[in-house]
């Protein structure tokens, strides 16, 4: 049963947790420095021309790397990742390059670096930066991809990581369905 609740900050946050989202590492490199993020803010805005947008939290000054590299690749992590996503939020304490050090990299177009092992990357130049409350919402042109083996991703949903059911078991799959 639903409960309406007042739009306060917790039970806006309560109500967020239950949706789900693709996790990643949002990266960047450049002469103001490399920086990588743990986020689930982050989808796709357009085809034509490719375009996805990140949001990151704009009190956090180490996010202006962002802004000022003028770049990032959105690394969409796969299904058994959750070391490199908690690293990457901050839940170890690590510095960044401890962090980047938990993996292997690489570069596409931009320099931003690339998880060998991410699921699909986007690596993008930034085309427009919108301050919006607490986030600063980043626009980037795709400009490279890279398509990794693995088609399941890691999943946050209710403050916990979660896995895609495997294909056999979904019941709510539509066959031939491709676009909603």
């Amino acid at each position: 049963m639903l409960v309406s609740r007042d739009v306060d900050p917790q039970s806006y946050r309560d109500a967020m947790a239950r949706f789900a989202g693709a996790v990643h590492i949002v990266t960047t490199d450049g002469d103001a420095g490399r920086r990588g993020v743990t986020i689930i803010a982050g989808c796709s805005v357009s085809d034509d021309p490719p375009t996805v947008l990140v949001c990151l939290n704009r009190h956090n000054p180490s996010n202006e790397l962002f802004v000022q590299n003028g770049r990032f690749a959105l690394n969409t992590l796969p299904d058994g990742k959750t070391d490199i996503a908690d690293a990457f939020a901050g839940f170890t304490g690590e510095e960044q390059e401890d962090r980047f050090a938990r993996a292997e990299w690489t570069v596409l177009q931009s320099g931003s670096p690339v998880l060998t092992e991410a699921a699909s990357v986007f690596d993008c130049e930034i085309e427009h930066v919108h301050d919006h409350a607490t986030h600063r919402v980043l626009f980037g042109r795709v400009t490279a991809l890279a398509i990794g083996p693995s088609l399941t991703p890691l999943i946050y949903y209710d403050r916990n990581y979660r896995q895609l059911a495997p294909e056999e078991e979904q019941s709510m799959a539509v066959p031939g369905r491709e676009t909603a």
